[in-house]
């Protein structure tokens, strides 16, 4: 057992510094009756060499003697108050001639916690000793508690803060077996179905992760909880815990905790052997860690869930194929953000017109579920007002129109390209976007530059600028999320971007796999590329 977990009237391991061995065998005698073990020592060297010793059972109280043939008491007390090891043994001075205050108060300044002069009283001593132990556990404890509380709010703020199923499962079971000094284990699903079975050997390991059987929670479950919510402890005899969890490296009796926030939801599990749990201080902290893990389980799964559904929303927003024109070839890309940031109004569009064929790129400003929205409602209503004849630029008009009515205080950014019907003439309209790639047949590049007010501003938009092209010509129109990044200026992010198209592959589909690859990595904004060859 912990020994700062030890009753204040429980046996303790007492060292004897005493020069005398008369004094030391009638202490060490007195002690022992009442049930202390007793280490001794001759004089102070031997003394210290006792408290540094490995292996030595932990002392918790020394009585030292004052007149010691090699150093003084007090150079003792001193040597085991400055060492961190022993700092907190507390010392019991006892002197065999008469000393006067001032002793007694150096001694007690010295650190000592207590002083006897000879001849010792019995009773007096065995209380001194008692009085000693009882307020030097309680500050241990105290301190242990302290720190096992700064213990709990770390592991708790660590898994509210984790961003994904795995490091949720090291920062609970890390915890676990931090707070509890310990091996632990953790079992848990996912939103995908998954049960997770995470294991530590002991603090500062790190946990280990392997699936589990779909039904090891279940039947988990019934050995508390019974259906309901909180977090409650069992006792799981080895044989039956290894019979549920074959693979778990805990091989004794093992006290389980399981938590849950929701009755249709799963239980989290944490489980300790058995003896780590020494009475109702270590129960109370370990359903608080099982509590606060539940919560933010159910966290992660709740916005794991709302992603997926924003996600399949947001595709349903975008044209699941482009049209097919003679003469111009299209690739396109289109990347959602990290599973653990908000989806954004990313778009793209190809449409067939009796002008041409319009290309758009936007983005709608802002990464919520409402930006995915009203990127929607822009897409379809570029699509009606283009396939009533209206040019570029009076597309963008109408479009800030309805943005400004329907959606006020919300801008977006939009690049149309409309492509003469033969492909030798663009006309570009670009609302605030990034500006489009033109790569020459003979590989120039340059970026077409005219631009106007984003959309929802309220501000009219310029007539198109038209480009004449030849065949071979490539555009390529991207999202900021593929080139921008953070703490980097965005020029120097284009003309890395332009570098990697002109010495990348010439076919669309193989030059927008590079791209994605040497700029769409672990990015936390949506991607889209559209790109165009007019052949």
């Amino acid at each position: 057992m912990n020994p700062f977990a030890r009753q204040d009237g429980a046996p303790a391991v007492i060292l004897i510094v005493d020069d005398d061995a008369t004094n030391r065998y009638v202490l060490s005698s007195w002690l022992r009756r009442a049930g202390h073990t007793v280490l001794e020592a001759p004089d102070g060297t031997a003394g210290l060499e006792l408290l540094e010793l490995a292996g030595t059972p932990t002392v918790e109280a020394a009585i030292v003697d004052i007149n010691l043939p090699d150093m003084s008491g007090f150079q003792v007390c001193r040597a085991i108050k400055t060492t961190p090891r022993t700092a907190d043994v507390p010392v019991i001075h006892v002197s065999a001639v008469a000393l006067g205050a001032d002793d007694h108060a150096r001694g007690l300044q010295g650190g000592a916690d207590a002083y006897l002069n000879q001849p010792i009283d019995r009773d007096e001593m065995l209380a001194t000793v008692t009085a000693t132990l009882r307020y030097t556990r309680a500050r241990r404890r105290a301190e242990l508690l302290a720190l096992r509380l700064r213990t709990l709010n770390r592991t708790a703020l660590d898994v509210y803060r984790a961003v994904g199923f795995h490091s949720f499962a090291v920062a609970a079971t890390g915890g676990a077996a931090a707070l509890m000094s310990c091996p632990a284990t953790a079992v848990f699903l996912t939103p995908e179905g998954q049960v997770v079975h995470s294991t530590v050997p002991g603090p500062s390991e790190t946990p280990k992760l392997s699936p589990a059987r779909l039904d090891v929670l279940n039947r988990l479950s019934v050995q508390a909880l019974d259906g309901g919510t909180g977090a409650e402890i069992a006792q799981v005899p080895r044989a039956l815990w290894q019979a549920l969890m074959p693979s778990d490296p805990l091989r004794g009796d093992v006290s389980l905790i399981l938590a849950r926030t929701k009755r249709s939801r799963p239980p989290l599990c944490i489980a300790v052997p058995a003896e780590a749990l020494h009475g109702t201080e270590d129960r109370e902290l370990l359903q608080q860690l099982a509590v606060a893990s539940a919560l933010a389980l159910e966290s992660l799964r709740s916005y794991a869930e709302e992603h997926s559904l924003a996600l399949a929303l947001q595709k349903t927003f975008l044209p699941d194929r482009l049209p097919s024109v003679p003469g111009i070839e299209l690739a396109f890309r289109y990347v959602p953000a990290s599973a653990h940031a908000e989806i954004g109004g990313d778009f793209y569009e190809a449409l067939e017109t009796a002008d041409g064929l319009l290309l758009a790129i936007g983005d709608v400003v802002g990464h919520s579920l409402a930006a995915a929205a009203v990127m929607g409602e822009i897409r379809h209503a570029l699509r009606a007002y283009a396939l009533e004849g209206h040019p570029p630029h009076h597309l963008q008009d109408r479009l800030d129109t309805l943005l400004a009515h329907s959606r006020p205080g919300i801008t977006a950014t939009l690049c149309l390209i409309l492509i003469e019907p033969g492909g030798r003439r663009v006309h570009l309209s670009n609302a605030g976007h990034i500006p489009p790639l033109l790569v020459e047949p003979d590989g120039r590049t340059r970026f077409l530059e005219e631009h106007g007010p984003l959309l929802g501003l309220g501000l009219a938009h310029p007539a198109p600028t038209v480009h004449d092209t030849t065949p071979g010509t490539r555009l390529i129109m991207v999202t900021d999320g593929l080139v921008e990044e953070r703490g980097r200026d965005l020029d120097e992010s284009l003309q890395d971007f332009v570098a990697a198209v002109s010495s990348g592959p010439a076919d669309l589909e193989a030059m927008s796999d590079m791209l994605l690859r040497a700029f769409g990595t672990e990015k936390d904004d949506d991607i889209a590329l559209l790109a165009v060859r007019l052949d």
